[in-house]
């Protein structure tokens, strides 16, 4: 049951502690091509701080921060980004993902160049497991705020 916490101490601890765990999380989503972690993880972690503010500010004052329409660009932003990534390079006359053909578009090394389309990647897998999960806590929590209402 996801109900808007009144504890004065819960909140303010919420607030401070979430950008600390955004930070992270774009840490995580930023160091995964160089180390383990990467776009999953750090979606995932993203999506706990935005969940996090959730639980301890209510659905409706969330809501406010993070509508629906702002999750579906989200994640079609993110798998936009992954698609796009992988049809450049289809372009470029490589297979799909061969991030070596982006050299020519970034003038930069081959290897390089992988380097830059892994994280591109990683960005768009990102974006695209932080909407997702939030979407799906939002729904599952709706649905809880809705039975509590036929309760009463």
């Amino acid at each position: 049951m996801i109900q808007k916490s009144d504890d004065i101490i819960i909140k303010t601890l919420a607030r401070i502690l979430v950008p600390f765990i955004q930070i992270y999380a774009l840490y995580v989503i930023m160091h995964g091509h160089y180390s383990p972690g990467g776009g999953f993880q750090g979606g995932v972690i993203l999506a706990a701080s935005i969940i996090l503010l959730m639980i301890t500010h209510g659905l409706k004052d969330t809501q406010k921060r993070m509508s629906e329409k702002t999750v579906a660009i989200l994640s079609s932003s993110g798998v936009l980004i992954y698609a796009g990534i992988g049809v450049v390079c289809l372009i470029l006359a490589g297979n799909y993902l061969d991030y070596s053909k982006l050299a020519k578009l970034l003038h930069v090394a081959p290897a390089h160049a992988r380097s830059l389309g892994i994280l591109g990647i990683e960005i768009g897998v990102g974006l695209a497991v932080m909407a997702v999960m939030f979407s799906v806590f939002f729904d599952i929590s709706r649905g809880e705020v809705s039975q509590e209402d036929e309760d009463e």
